[in-house]
């Protein structure tokens, strides 16, 4: 069983919000679009991002079994109003499970994180209506992972048994980062590992049920690459990095991560770091800087086993989703 647990989608039907920087969708063809935000271009779209047939010749092409299927960050709404927000992401989540009427797409729902009641009433109905999970975005303004809000709602993931994809956005802008997708090659990588930061030396592990399933985007952005510097500020400065019980390698079983890292020792690092069982397949699909072919990072690793490359393909993944999603039969072979 192959399992991408990193793809993104948009509804072709995506309503006109009524605010003038609403995200929106401008179509210029059967196939073609533009996400717009307000007057702004922000990314030219095919319809592999709401024709399910389309999306299934992609992984029937790739050898990909199953695939989690993300909202697109820009429609989160966490700056809006919150019960506008609630609104957003119950069209939005209801537009979804018609893309993924087949069972090989599995449906992760999004959330007005800025309320945490509101949040936590949306996730259940979008459970209860058939998704399989929740992404989530880094941070809600200047809010990260360990505000009490957001702990308050992956403690609610944990009791019901969503799975969470934690997932990067609203990078900063400038004239720095606005040139040569600086935002995508640098902010993207920092805003995942300071997400994962938060939550271990923001003490979030150390309140929530080890129960909870979680995976960072993006290949947790830097982390694996500078736990050592982490590392070594929890001992040698503790006095101010943060209020974990234990240093940073301590939690490394508390969360995964996917594999879109595009180099092999980047990967071996990944798995190095993380271990062989917190690492799994995901490629960004359909957007241009995922994984094209689908896999093929792992299934030409030349240091993973057989057995640890069965995990990253799907093994992993699979207890990622746990009983809230039913697999289907395997078509393809690892």
């Amino acid at each position: 069983m192959i399992v991408d647990v990193h793809s993104h989608y948009v509804p072709r039907g995506w309503p006109d919000l009524g605010w003038p920087e609403a995200p929106r969708l401008r179509v210029e063809s059967v196939r073609e679009a533009v996400i717009m935000m307000g007057d702004r271009e922000f990314r030219r779209i095919q319809d592999d991002c709401w024709d399910p047939g389309r999306r299934l010749a992609s992984m029937d092409a790739d050898g990909v079994d199953a695939q989690i299927v993300s909202p697109t960050p820009v429609f989160f709404g966490y700056d809006r109003p919150a019960k506008q927000a609630a609104g957003i992401c119950e069209v939005f989540n209801d537009l979804a499970l018609d893309i993924c009427a087949d069972k090989r797409l599995v449906p992760f729902c999004q959330v007005p994180l800025q309320d945490p009641d509101l949040a936590c009433a949306e996730l259940d109905r979008a459970l209860a209506a058939g998704h399989a999970g929740v992404e989530i975005g880094n941070h809600v303004g200047d809010q990260d992972l360990d505000a009490e809000g957001i702990v308050q709602f992956l403690q609610h993931c944990a009791q019901v048994g969503a799975p969470v994809f934690v997932h990067p956005w609203d990078m900063p802008e400038g004239p720095r980062l606005d040139r040569w997708m600086a935002r995508w090659l640098v902010g993207m990588p920092a805003e995942t590992h300071l997400s994962i930061l938060a939550m271990i030396l923001g003490g979030v592990f150390d309140r929530l049920p080890d129960t909870l399933r979680i995976c960072f985007a993006h290949g947790g952005g830097s982390f694996a690459f500078w736990l050592g510097r982490f590392e070594n500020a929890w001992h040698r400065r503790s006095d101010v990095i943060g209020v974990s019980e234990f240093p940073p390698s301590h939690y490394l079983d508390r969360f995964s991560v996917d594999s879109v890292v595009f180099d092999e020792r980047a990967l071996r690092l990944l798995v190095d770091t993380m271990g062989e069982d917190r690492v799994m397949l995901g490629s960004d699909f359909p957007y241009p800087l995922g994984e094209s072919p689908v896999g093929s990072l792992i299934r030409e690793a030349e240091f993973l086993s057989g057995t640890a490359r069965a995990k990253l393909l799907g093994g992993n993944a699979q207890r990622f989703l746990g009983q809230a999603w039913n697999p289907p039969k395997s078509g393809t072979e690892g």
